[in-house]
């Protein structure tokens, strides 16, 4: 029985490491014992001010910008701390510790039960009966154990290893010395190929070659690149955040108010219902909402107050100027209209929103319904793109216009309006103050 007395002391010798990876269950837990072992305490700190707790804490103390360059500035000055050599010894301190693992967490006790069924799972105060058994019965467990034993680095030194699993537990979950031995043994059998001969013979294949696949790990590349991610990850939180924070500032300033809802249906409470069935979203739900509020807040009061005091009363040199901003006002009405009409057809009672509330319905069963109601999104989302970018190009249009009419006022002789100090009487504040407002 010295083929089960084998595994048997290994097993036991290997016990505690074996207990270790099975209770570790996430894999960057060993990524990361690897990269900090190497690391000199330069590269600890660099990494250190690279976490997302360091880079939130900086985001208070620098503008958006200035944080960005920094942060790509450390990332460089990291990636050149770690060499060519440092950076092989990464790999090959974690491709070992990767075979060494899998040498570990080789199933010893299935084997080991097929000579002794009373075995119970790493109890070693159990004196093991191991009978004797037919030689096919292990073939399988044979290929497989050669398979993870051999591809190890038997004639290598492993301190470096052990040291590491050291600082990562506090413990040695195989003392150096008994690895050392294990090893031993296992060159031993090796060499004697004692382990390739019998596969041959339980299987009656003379010309059987053991398959020892390669295994080589890039682990500091695949880290350097995960690093990467995470901080950009950060820095788009970050710039999220910023940015949520200056348009919370101008919604307060312009609206008063951070809840701004004048879009019934082409919004946020719609897109949960598009989300959950995994279909594209109203992409500028947010942006046409706050048009529409800023049209009827503003638009529709102190602007047109201003228009039709100088449309309609105002006494225009020509009639050209007069049409050029009367067809800017008027085409700014007819797309704040529009925009209503856009909303409410995506009602359920409408015609739009009913098709659209029968796609969702036979979505995930019925692909044609899945590529019309992209279709469909899409074209809502167009509409909703061009009334966003018309309303702009239209005040941008009445913005200028205003500008002119208020330095035209303040000319000697105006050459826009000619009875400026005629419409002084019809406002209750100077119309100058209202138009500079306005602009």
């Amino acid at each position: 029985m010295g083929l089960a007395k084998f595994f048997y002391e290994i097993y036991k010798n290997i016990g505690a490491a074996q207990v270790m990876f099975e209770s570790t269950q996430n894999p960057n837990t060993f990524k990361h014992a690897v990269i900090d072992f190497v690391m000199s305490e330069k590269q600890r700190e660099l990494i250190e001010f690279l976490n997302e707790q360091a880079i939130l804490a900086l985001a208070q103390t620098m503008p958006p910008n200035e944080l960005k360059k920094k942060i790509q500035t450390d990332l460089e000055t990291l990636s050149q701390e770690f060499d060519i050599q440092k950076i092989q010894k990464i790999d090959a301190l974690y491709t070992k510790l990767m075979l060494f693992q899998s040498f570990c967490t080789f199933d010893f006790y299935f084997l080991l039960k097929k000579f002794d069924s009373s075995l119970m799972e790493r109890d070693f105060n159990y004196m093991p009966r191991f009978e004797p058994i037919r030689g096919e019965y292990i073939t399988d467990d044979l290929k497989d154990f050669i398979a993870v034993a051999w591809a190890m680095p038997l004639n290598e030194d492993w301190s470096e290893m052990l040291a590491l699993l050291r600082n990562l537990k506090g413990i040695e979950p195989i003392a150096a010395n008994t690895w050392n031995k294990t090893i031993q043994r296992l060159r031993q059998v090796q060499n004697s190929q004692i382990l390739e001969k019998i596969i041959k013979l339980t299987t009656s294949d003379p010309s059987y070659q053991a398959f020892i696949p390669s295994r080589q790990e890039r682990l500091f590349e695949s880290y350097l690149d995960g690093l990467k991610k995470e901080v950009q990850e950060t820095l788009v939180k970050i710039e999220k955040e910023v940015t949520s924070s200056r348009a919370d500032n101008l919604l307060k300033n312009i609206f008063g108010t951070t809840a701004v809802i004048r879009l019934k249906h082409y919004s946020e409470t719609t897109n949960l219902n598009l989300e959950k069935k995994r279909v594209p979203l109203f992409k500028y739900h947010q942006p046409l909402n706050y048009t529409k509020a800023f049209l009827l807040d503003y638009f529709k009061k102190n602007i047109r107050e201003f228009s039709d005091l100088v449309l309609v009363r105002g006494k225009w040199v020509t009639a050209v100027l007069s049409g050029q901003m009367s067809e800017v006002y008027q085409n700014i009405a007819e797309i704040s209209d529009q925009i209503t009409e856009f909303d409410e057809a995506l009602s359920d009672e409408a015609a739009v929103g009913q098709k659209l509330k029968n796609l969702l319905l036979r979505v995930g069963r019925d692909r044609e319904a899945e590529r019309i109601i992209a279709s469909l999104i899409k074209d809502t989302n167009d509409k909703a793109l061009f009334y966003i970018t018309s309303t702009a190009q239209n005040l941008i249009a009445l913005a200028k216009t205003i500008k002119s009419l208020l330095e035209d006022r303040e000319k000697p002789e105006p050459q826009m309006l000619i009875n400026w100090k005629e419409l002084d009487k019809f406002v209750d504040h100077p119309i100058r103050d209202t138009g500079v407002e306005i602009y």
